[in-house]
């Protein structure tokens, strides 16, 4: 235990956590708490979220939900936590994610450490001079539709630790403020923008993870579908001594092994770049 506190969280994990969520930047939550604020009362902020979490007493605050224009013309809702949720879903992720990481499939390559979608085009091009076909597929509102329950149950199968379970949950049934001229509180957030994979991390400076350093800087799928291809496949206090005393769902399958993200099933003839 830490502190008497039910759950044991390394307070130098929360730390760790609020550097890479601090080098992934990103826009700030229903709070208007951008990054850059919350660095300057980091260690009150971080003393907040790892006495609440550690407690059992941490509860996401709403999600801001904004709307982002898509190429066709409609519109794809986008949740953001709020900064500080930020830092206490990136311990989560960094606690849960080396238990799961081994098991996904090596074509997989969203939202994964050292994984990303230039390399799942990469990959494509490389198998469309393989094969004279491609399966494209999309579950439409994947986030907006998954049953929570089927999702805790497959959570379950990989950690047993209380407090990662517990918060996922609670995340899971976080609401949803949508801005605009008139702010309207929505049901669930679960189509939200996570704590992403790490980012690389900055050498030397104030970026390092060592306390000194901070004190010296301030479901439904679509319906398939097959078409032909013409000349190739293309691919659409005490507080401050505190510190030094120590989340769209699409895959393609070129050439028989699912590759990138995005159901069609095209003919081509020689293959193009991708």
């Amino acid at each position: 235990m830490t502190e008497d506190k039910p759950f044991c969280i390394s307070k130098w994990a929360v730390l760790t956590a609020w550097t890479k969520v601090r080098d992934n930047h990103g826009a700030a939550g229903v709070d208007g708490l951008s990054v850059q604020a919350f660095e300057k009362k980091w260690k009150n902020h971080l003393y907040r979220i790892w006495n609440r979490m550690s407690s059992g007493s941490y509860r996401p605050p709403p999600v801001r939900r904004v709307m982002i224009p898509k190429p066709d013309g409609r519109q794809r809702p986008l949740g953001i936590p709020t900064v500080a949720d930020r830092v206490a879903q990136m311990v989560v992720k960094m606690d849960l994610e080396p238990k799961v990481e081994p098991l996904f499939h090596p074509d997989s390559y969203g939202y994964r450490p050292r994984k990303s979608a230039l390399q799942a085009v990469g990959q494509c091009r490389e198998r469309c001079w393989r094969y004279d076909w491609v399966v494209d597929l999309d579950i439409r509102g994947f986030f907006d539709n998954i049953d929570h329950s089927l999702m805790m149950h497959a959570v379950r199968k990989h950690t047993d630790c209380p407090w990662v379970l517990l918060y996922i949950e609670r995340w899971l049934k976080a609401p949803a403020e949508a801005t605009g001229p008139k702010t309207t509180r929505m049901s669930s957030s679960t189509s939200s923008a996570t704590a992403s994979a790490p980012a690389r991390p900055r050498t030397g400076g104030p970026a390092s993870c060592s306390p000194a350093s901070f004190r010296q800087s301030a479901p439904r799928p679509t319906k398939p579908s097959v078409r032909k291809c013409g000349s190739g496949a293309s691919i659409g206090g005490a507080r401050g001594s505190w510190w030094t005393s120590h989340g769209r769902s699409t895959r393609s399958f070129v050439g028989g092994s699912p590759t990138l993200v995005g159901t069609t099933r095209r003919r081509c003839g020689a293959p193009s770049a991708v």
